[in-house]
C-alpha cells in the first residue's frame, strides 16, 4: 500500500511567480486576475498530477517576523511588489477557501517556517510534498519530504527528493543553510559573507559540511580566503540564523481538515464564474465523486467529467419533434410569437459547406424543441425497436427513419423563419442565416445575436462561444459537444450522434440563447450600445453572409505557379544566406541561426546597444522580427533572413493553402467574416485571413492575382483614401491637418513634412515625406522616439525632435492625445463616433507595461474603431440599393478600408459611381471623405 500524500503549498512563492508569468487578464468588471488564475490553475495542476490525500496553503502575514527583530536590514532592499499583485491576494483566498483548503499563517513568521512546521509534524509515514516558487525550502528535503517547485516561467516543474538536491549542490539539503550562509542571499538583504560567491561555498560546504566546522578549522585555509571568512565570521552566523526555516512554531494540524475532496463545487462554481476562470471548470472533481478523487488508483477529474451524466440545467422542459401533428401544434404556436431562440446543428463548423442535422428553436426559458431532420445511422446497428419507430435497412448509412423529411420541416417552419414580424434571437445567427439560406430558407428577423452583443459589452471575453457566454454572464455551466460527439480518434459527427443523445445539447443552445438574450439586452441599453448594434452590428449580419455564401473565384493555375516560382526563390535565398553565414543551418530554427547571428557573427556587437535585444529565458538573444529590425543594417544576413521568412510565411499561408480552401461544388473561396474578434470592431477573416495579405509588395499582388471575376464580369475595388487620418483631422480638430485634407491637391504626408522640416512643399525630399508618413500613421499608435526610430532608421535623438516638432505644428493632435487618455483614466473607456466602447480596466494599472498598453490602445480605438464603423455603415447603404443599380453586382468582400465588387461589365460605370457616392457620403466630417475605385480581371490589376 502506497503512502498517503499531503501537499503545502508556498502561497505568497506561487502567487508572485504566476503574477510575473501570466499575461495580464481581467473579469468582466476589470479587476486584473492574472495572478489569482495562475494560482488556481497550479493548484488543480498539483492536485491532478501529485494526487494527494491531504492539501493546506501557508501565507505570510504583512508584519514583521523575528528574523526583523534579529537584523533590522532583513528583507530592507527588496523592492516593493506592484500593487496589482497585492490586490489579488483576496481573491487567492477566495478561492482557496472555496476549495475549503485550510490556510496556515502566524504574526512573527514566515510561510517557510509554518511549512517546515507543518512538514515535520505531519504523522510518520505520510509523505509531505511543499510546492513553491523559489528554492529557500530545499533545506526541508528529508527522506519523507520532497519539494515541487518551478524551474522556468510557471509551467516548467521539478519535484525535488534527497538525491536530485545533491546532483544539484554537491551536498545534501541539511547543508543548504550553511551554503546560504557563506553565499548570503541579496533577495532576502541576507549578507553572507563579502567577497564568497557560489563556487567559492559550494567547495567550503562539500569539504567541511558545516558554518561552525569551517571556522574550526579556520588555520586550514590560507591567503584571501582565510582572510574574507575571518572578516566575515560575524555575518555568516546570523546570515546561517536567518536562513534556517524553523520547524516549532505553534500551530495546530487537524488534516481530517485538509482532506482535497472535503468542498462545496457550487461555490468554487460561483468564484469562478465571477473571476471568468471556465476553463478550470473541468479540471475540477465532481461532486458525486468527490472522496478519494485524487487519490492513488482513482480516476482523474477529467475522467471523472466524462462518466458523470451531470444536470446542466434544472427544471428544463426539453423535446423532440419527430410526429407531423406535433410540428403542426407547434409552427403554430410559434407563429404567434415576437421572440424566438433559433439555432441549427450541423455536420460541419464550415457554415458554407454544412449540411442541416436538426433545428432547436424557444420562445420561453426552460423550454425548447429539437426537430431533427440529418441524424444518420449505421445499418449493422439498426433493430427494431420497441418503441415502435420504424427502421430502415438499405445502405450503410441511412437517415434516421423517426425524423420527418427535412422538406416538409423546412416547409412548415418557413413562414416562421421567413417572417420578419418574428424577431430571431440567436448566437452567431450568421452561420444560421447560411445554413438555411443553402438549405433554402432566407431567415428574416434577425433581432439579437448573443455573440455579437457579449462582445459589444465585453472586448475583454475569453471567448465568444455559447458556452464561455453563458458561463461568465449568466452562470450556466452547458453541456459540452464532446459528451455528445467524443474526443480525439473516438470523435463523431454530430450526423452520426443519436438523436436522443443530442436533442438536450440541441435544445439548450436555443434556451440559453433566449436567456442570454433576456440578460444582455438591459446592459445593451444601460451602455448606451443599443443604437450601434440596431444601426451597424445588426444589419450587417444578413449582409456578411451573403457575402460568404457567394464567395471569390480563384484561379488555382495562378497559386501553382506563383508557389513554384516562391519555392525557387526561397531555394535560392536559403543559400545566399548559408554563404553569408558561412555554415549550412536550418534557417528556420531559433536555435541554430541565433548560434549564427550571435555567437558566430556577433552582431549584437555592432548596435549601440545590445541591452536593447529581447533575451530569452535560455540565456540567449531572441531572433524574432522585431529583434532583427533591430539589428538591420549590421550585416546584409538581416535583410535575406527577413525576406526569406516573409516568401515562406506567404507561400505557406496563402500560395500553397488557397488550393485546399476552394470550395469543390462552387470553384470558390468562401472566407468568413468576423463581427466578435477585434476589439475595434473591425472586421477580421478567417479560412483564409485576407487581411494579411501584404497591399504593396510584389509578392502580395501574386496572391492578389489569383482572385479573379468570371468571364463577362470585372473585380471592382473601392478603398477610403487616408480615412484613418481623416478621422485624426476631426476628432482632434487640428486646424493643419483638417486645412490640408480640405485641398485636394494637396498630399498630408508632403504637407506635414514641408512644416515640420520648415521647407516649401516642393522642397520636400522623399525621405523627408517618408519620417512625416511615419509620425503620422504612428500617432494612432502613440509613437514614441524608440518605435520612430526603429521604422525610420533616424537615431533616438533626431525621432524625439521630430516628434517634438510634429506637436508643435499639430497642437490640436498633441491636445487630443493628452486628453483622450486623461477621459479614459477616469471613466474607464474610450468610444468611437458612433458610441462603440473599449473597455480599458488596465489603463489605471500600477504595472507600467500594461498601463502603456491600456493608453496605447486608448489613442488607437476611437480613430480606427470609427474606421471600422464607417465602412460598415458604407456596405449597410450599399446593400440596400445596389439590387436596384446592378442586380447581378455582387459584395464579395471587405479587406481593411476596402470593399470588393464582383459586376457585370456592362455595369462597371454605373456601379462605380454608386458606391464611390454612397462611400462618400456615409456620414459628414469636417473633412472631405474620399473612396478611390478601381477595376480589373484579377484582384492585383484593382491596385
Amino acid at each position: 500500500m502506497k503512502k498517503q500524500k499531503f501537499v503545502v503549498f508556498d502561497g505568497n512563492a506561487v502567487v508572485h511567480r504566476a503574477y510575473h508569468a501570466m499575461p495580464p487578464m481581467t473579469t468582466k468588471k476589470g479587476e486584473l486576475v492574472n495572478a489569482v488564475y495562475g494560482y488556481s490553475s497550479m493548484m488543480l495542476k498539483v492536485l491532478a498530477e501529485l494526487k494527494p490525500d491531504y492539501v493546506a496553503v501557508a501565507f505570510d502575514m504583512q508584519a514583521p517576523t523575528f528574523r526583523h527583530e534579529e537584523y533590522k536590514e532583513y528583507k530592507a532592499t527588496r523592492v516593493k511588489g506592484p500593487e496589482d499583485l497585492y490586490e489579488q491576494f483576496l481573491r487567492v483566498r477566495e478561492v482557496t477557501e472555496a476549495l475549503n483548503i485550510p490556510i496556515f499563517e502566524k504574526k512573527g513568521f514566515e510561510a517557510d517556517d509554518i511549512i517546515g512546521t507543518l512538514a515535520c509534524v505531519a504523522p510518520k509515514g505520510i509523505e509531505v510534498i511543499i510546492v513553491t516558487g523559489d528554492l529557500d525550502e530545499l533545506q526541508l528535503v528529508d527522506k519523507r519530504t520532497k519539494v515541487y517547485t518551478m524551474r522556468r516561467g510557471f509551467t516548467d516543474t521539478v519535484l525535488y527528493d534527497e538525491k536530485a538536491v545533491l546532483d544539484r549542490y554537491g551536498f545534501g539539503p541539511d547543508k543548504l543553510v550553511d551554503y546560504k550562509a557563506l553565499r548570503g542571499d541579496p533577495s532576502d538583504n541576507i549578507p553572507g559573507v563579502a567577497g564568497i560567491g557560489e563556487k567559492s561555498a559550494m567547495s567550503l560546504i562539500q569539504k567541511y559540511g558545516s558554518v561552525e566546522n569551517i571556522y574550526k578549522n579556520i588555520d586550514d585555509l590560507t591567503g584571501s580566503l582565510k582572510n574574507k571568512l575571518e572578516a566575515g565570521r560575524e555575518n555568516a552566523l546570523l546570515s546561517k540564523r536567518l536562513s534556517q526555516i524553523v520547524c516549532d512554531v505553534s500551530v495546530k494540524l487537524n488534516l481530517d481538515k485538509c482532506c482535497t475532496y472535503d468542498f462545496d463545487r457550487q461555490k468554487v462554481f460561483k468564484v469562478f464564474q465571477e473571476l471568468g476562470f471556465k476553463s478550470l471548470l473541468n479540471r475540477l472533481p465532481k461532486e458525486e465523486l468527490q472522496q478519494g478523487l485524487f487519490a492513488e488508483g482513482s480516476n482523474s477529474a477529467k475522467t471523472a467529467l466524462a462518466k458523470e451524466d451531470k444536470i446542466h440545467i434544472k427544471k428544463a422542459d426539453y423535446k423532440i419533434i419527430t410526429e407531423e401533428k406535433d410540428l403542426d401544434k407547434l409552427t403554430k404556436s410559434f407563429a404567434k410569437e415576437k421572440i424566438i431562440a433559433v439555432d441549427t446543428e450541423t455536420d460541419s463548423q464550415i457554415a458554407v459547406s454544412a449540411n442541416l442535422v436538426g433545428i432547436s428553436i424557444s420562445k420561453k426559458e426552460g423550454e425548447a424543441y429539437y426537430i431533427p431532420v440529418g441524424h444518420e445511422v449505421k445499418s449493422e446497428k439498426l433493430k427494431v425497436k420497441s418503441d415502435g419507430f420504424r427502421t430502415s435497412q438499405n445502405d450503410e448509412t441511412n437517415l434516421d427513419s423517426r425524423q420527418l423529411p427535412k422538406e416538409l420541416v423546412l416547409e412548415k417552419l418557413r413562414p416562421i423563419l421567413e417572417n420578419k414580424r418574428v424577431k430571431k434571437v440567436g448566437h452567431n445567427l450568421k452561420y444560421d442565416y447560411i445554413v438555411f439560406k443553402n438549405a433554402g430558407i432566407t431567415l428574416n428577423g434577425i433581432y439579437f445575436d448573443t455573440m455579437i452583443v457579449a462582445y459589444l459589452l465585453n472586448q475583454n471575453l475569453r471567448s465568444p462561444k455559447l458556452d464561455d457566454v453563458a458561463f461568465s454572464e449568466i452562470g450556466i455551466e452547458m453541456i459540452h459537444i464532446h459528451e455528445i460527439i467524443g474526443k480525439g480518434k473516438n470523435e463523431i459527427n454530430f450526423k452520426d450522434a443519436e438523436i436522443e443523445k443530442a436533442y438536450k445539447y440541441a435544445c439548450e443552445d436555443a434556451d440559453v440563447a433566449l436567456r442570454l438574450y433576456h440578460h444582455l439586452r438591459e446592459e445593451l441599453a444601460e451602455k448606451k450600445q443599443k443604437g450601434l448594434y440596431e444601426r451597424i452590428e445588426a444589419p450587417l449580419i444578413p449582409i456578411l453572409a451573403e457575402m460568404e455564401i457567394a464567395g471569390v473565384l480563384v484561379d488555382e493555375k495562378v497559386l501553382e505557379k506563383s508557389s513554384r516560382e516562391m519555392g525557387s526563390r526561397t531555394k535560392k535565398l536559403e543559400k545566399e544566406i548559408h554563404k553569408m553565414g558561412g555554415d549550412v543551418f536550418n534557417i528556420n530554427s531559433p536555435s541554430q541561426l541565433q548560434k549564427i547571428l550571435f555567437e558566430k557573427l556577433r552582431l549584437q556587437e555592432k548596435i549601440d546597444d545590445p541591452r536593447e535585444l529581447k533575451k530569452l529565458k535560455s540565456g540567449g538573444f531572441s531572433t524574432g522580427a522585431g529583434e532583427l529590425e533591430k539589428l538591420s543594417g549590421t550585416h546584409k544576413i538581416i535583410g535575406k533572413i527577413s525576406e526569406y521568412r516573409e516568401l515562406t510565411k506567404l507561400k505557406s499561408t496563402y500560395l500553397d493553402t488557397l488550393p485546399n480552401l476552394i470550395n469543390p461544388r462552387t470553384g470558390r473561396i468562401h472566407t468568413s467574416f468576423n463581427q466578435a474578434i477585434t476589439a475595434t470592431g473591425r472586421l477580421s477573416s478567417s479560412d483564409p485571413n485576407l487581411q494579411n495579405i501584404p497591399i504593396r509588395t510584389e509578392e502580395g499582388k501574386e496572391i492578389r492575382k489569383a482572385f479573379i471575376a468570371p468571364k463577362g464580369k470585372k473585380l471592382l475595388c473601392v478603398d477610403y483614401s487616408q480615412i484613418e487620418l481623416r478621422i485624426v483631422a476631426h476628432i482632434s480638430g487640428d486646424k493643419v491637418m483638417t486645412e490640408t485634407f480640405r485641398r485636394a491637391d494637396r498630399d498630408i504626408h508632403t504637407a506635414t513634412a514641408a512644416k515640420v522640416y520648415g521647407v516649401k512643399e516642393s522642397e520636400v525630399t522623399a525621405n523627408m515625406r517618408r519620417n512625416a508618413k511615419a509620425v503620422n500613421f504612428g500617432i494612432i499608435y502613440g509613437v514614441s522616439p524608440h518605435g520612430l526610430k526603429q521604422s525610420t532608421g533616424m537615431s533616438r535623438e533626431e525621432a524625439h525632435d521630430f516628434i517634438e516638432k510634429y506637436f508643435k505644428v499639430h497642437t490640436g493632435i498633441k491636445k487630443y492625445t493628452k486628453e483622450i487618455i486623461e477621459v479614459a483614466k477616469k471613466v474607464g473607456y474610450v468610444d468611437t463616433l458612433f458610441d462603440r466602447r473599449r473597455y480599458l480596466p488596465e489603463i489605471n494599472s500600477n504595472n507600467f507595461a500594461v498601463r502603456g498598453q491600456a493608453e496605447r490602445m486608448a489613442l488607437n480605438m476611437p480613430i480606427q474603431g470609427t474606421a471600422a464603423d464607417l465602412i460598415k455603415m458604407a456596405m449597410i447603404e450599399i446593400a440596400k440599393d445596389l439590387p436596384k443599380i446592378s442586380p447581378d453586382t455582387q459584395m464579395l468582400l471587405q479587406v481593411h478600408d476596402e470593399l470588393v465588387f464582383e459586376v457585370p461589365d456592362k455595369d462597371i460605370k454605373k456601379v462605380t459611381k454608386f458606391v464611390t457616392d454612397k462611400m462618400d457620403n456615409v456620414i459628414k466630417l469636417s473633412v472631405p471623405i474620399t473612396a478611390v475605385a478601381e477595376s480589373g480581371q484579377n484582384w492585383a490589376e484593382c491596385k
